[in-house]
C-alpha cells in the first residue's frame, strides 16, 4: 500500500483536528476520519502507525503553530518596549488563533496534551509534546523578567495566571461551544481579558529574593 504524500498527511491531520474539536477524544475513530478525509483505514494506519500517534501528531502540530505565533506576537510587543502589553498579547492568543484556525483553537482548549501521553505514544512525539511545555515555560519566564526583572516562582506564577488561567476562564465557554463554523470571541470579551490582565499586573509582587518589596514600574 502506497504511503500518502506529504500534502495528503497534512489533509488527514486537518480533518483529524476538526474531528477532535467536534467529537473530543472519546468520539474520535479512524473509521470516521477515513470517511471524512476520503482515505482508507489502511492508509491512515500505514502513515501514522496507531491512533495514539495520529492524535499526538495532530495536537503537536496545532500546539507548535499556536506557540510559534504567540512567540512572534510577544516578541513584537516586547520590541516596542511595552512588557505589560506583551503579557496581554500572550493572553489573547486563544482568540487570535481561533480567528485563523477555529478547529485548532477548540482542540487545544478542550484537550490537555497530557491526556495523549501513554505507552503507545511514539517516543519522539511524547518528547515533542513535553518540549512544547518547556517552550511555554520559557516564554512565561521571559515575560516575568520583562515586567518585573525577576523570574522566581511567584513572578512566573502571576504571568501564568494572566496567560493561561484568565483566557481559559473567559474564552473557554466560547471555545467549548458547538464546533461548527468560525469561533466568535467578541471584541468586548477580548478587551475585558486585557483589562483583567492589566489589573492583575498592577498589584505589586511580594518581596523579591533579596527580601525587599518588588516595584512594578511597567503596569
Amino acid at each position: 500500500m502506497a504511503r500518502p504524500r506529504m500534502h495528503d498527511l497534512d489533509q488527514i491531520l486537518d480533518v483529524a483536528e476538526e474531528l477532535v474539536a467536534r467529537e473530543g477524544l472519546e468520539g474520535f475513530t479512524v473509521r470516521r476520519l477515513s470517511a471524512a478525509a476520503g482515505v482508507s483505514n489502511g492508509a491512515i494506519y500505514h502513515a501514522f502507525g496507531s491512533v495514539p500517534a495520529l492524535l499526538g501528531r495532530t495536537w503537536l502540530r496545532a500546539g507548535d503553530d499556536f506557540l510559534k505565533l504567540q512567540t512572534t506576537l510577544v516578541d513584537s510587543a516586547l520590541q516596542s518596549g511595552d512588557p505589560v502589553k506583551a503579557v496581554a498579547v500572550a493572553a489573547d492568543m486563544p482568540a487570535e488563533f481561533a480567528l485563523r484556525r477555529p478547529a485548532g483553537a477548540r482542540m487545544l482548549m478542550s484537550v490537555r496534551s497530557d491526556r495523549l501521553l501513554g505507552p503507545q505514544l511514539p517516543q519522539d512525539v511524547a518528547e515533542a509534546l513535553m518540549g512544547l511545555d518547556r517552550r511555554l515555560v520559557a516564554l512565561l519566564v521571559r515575560l516575568a523578567e520583562a515586567v518585573w526583572g525577576r523570574a522566581d516562582a511567584t513572578a512566573v506564577g502571576v504571568v501564568t495566571t494572566c496567560v493561561v488561567d484568565l483566557p481559559t476562564a473567559l474564552f473557554g465557554r466560547v471555545l467549548a461551544g458547538p464546533a461548527l463554523g468560525p469561533v466568535r470571541i467578541s471584541a468586548d470579551l477580548r478587551r475585558r481579558l486585557e483589562a483583567a490582565v492589566r489589573a492583575v499586573l498592577t498589584v505589586p509582587l511580594p518581596a523579591g529574593g533579596d527580601g525587599r518589596p518588588e516595584r512594578n514600574d511597567h503596569a
